[in-house]
């Protein structure tokens, strides 16, 4: 009895008496540290799913900022993208512009079919034979010095209208009033300016490049002095009535290192028959002119891309 435990409980039915074991002590005993395990591993489990709550909380909010951000970006980029296929959209178009126009512009220069070239390749071939053809009808006399007028005599053999003699006519007549203007065909320099009343009468020479001139008779006035540097179109005098004339009218000459030429093909020549002149006018190394102008353009082209380059570095 030594070893165990009585425990009394009185009511009002009378008094009830329980004995406990040392085997019943111990079984509660284990029970009892079972169930204090079991409440302390709850409590354990509890308090980490309470703290791994709050930790993917903190996470969730961190991938709401962070899709939030990412939405954003997604917003900025897709702009971009479309502002980028807007602009390669307008380039393309720029692109076909600039070929459509190129065509024509081939077409103007008499070139071959360049279709199955490359672009840049072509654009240099265009940018070439403008600027050769620009050079040369800038430096030497080309188009009519004075608008709108009758060819009233050609160059060649005629009988002169005051003389009545048979001679070379080494020009060609406009028939126009006194006081009509005169533009220079080509870049030069004003060589001569002669007043007088007879032969040639009021008398002005151009000095253009690559050895041709230009002169002008029967003049009524001049708009330059010697020494002067003109531009292709200058104003540089009047025709009229001055000298050995049976009327109004301007005398124009073109001459290739003194050795007159007929003038009609320099009139004549423009961008549109450029190469007429070279089958019209003998007697002049077109091929070698061609290219010393084409070397002299080249370099100069490639001037420009290089300070186009460095303008568009800088």
């Amino acid at each position: 009895m030594k070893d165990n435990i009585t425990v009394s409980i009185s009511s009002i039915d009378g008094t009830k008496h329980f004995s406990f074991g040392k085997r019943t002590r111990h079984t509660f005993k284990f029970v009892s540290y079972v169930i204090f395990m079991a409440v302390l591993l709850t409590a354990g489990v509890i308090y980490y799913l309470v703290n791994d709550a709050e930790m993917s909380k903190i996470k969730l909010l961190e991938l709401e900022n962070k899709s939030s951000s990412l939405t954003k970006e997604i917003t900025s980029l897709t702009a971009l993208k479309l502002s980028l296929e807007q602009d390669l959209s307008e380039r393309e178009e720029r692109m076909l512009l600039v070929s459509d126009r190129l065509n024509d512009l081939e077409k103007v220069l008499g070139l071959d079919d360049q279709n199955n070239t490359e672009l840049e390749s072509r654009l240099d071939t265009a940018a070439m034979n403008s600027s050769l053809r620009v050079a040369m009808l800038t430096q030497i006399p080309s188009g009519p010095p004075v608008k709108n007028a009758r060819t009233s005599s050609g160059y060649g053999k005629r009988q002169h209208p005051v003389l009545g003699i048979t001679k070379i006519h080494r020009g060609q007549d406009f028939a126009v009033n006194t006081g009509t203007p005169i533009y220079a065909p080509a870049d030069g320099t004003v060589e001569v300016t002669r007043p007088s009343k007879e032969g040639s009468g009021n008398f002005l020479r151009l000095l253009h490049g690559y050895g041709f001139s230009s002169s002008y008779s029967h003049m009524s006035k001049f708009a330059v002095s010697k020494g002067d540097f003109i531009k292709k179109g200058d104003l540089i005098g009047y025709s009229g009535n001055s000298g050995l004339t049976s009327g109004p009218h301007l005398h124009y000459e073109i001459r290739f290192i003194g050795r007159a030429l007929d003038p009609k093909p320099f009139i004549e020549w423009d961008v549109d028959n450029f190469d007429s002149i070279f089958e019209s006018v003998r007697g002049i190394r077109w091929e070698s002119l061609v290219g010393k102008i084409e070397l002299r353009v080249s370099q100069q082209l490639q001037l420009s891309s290089q300070k186009a380059a460095q303008l568009t570095d800088k």
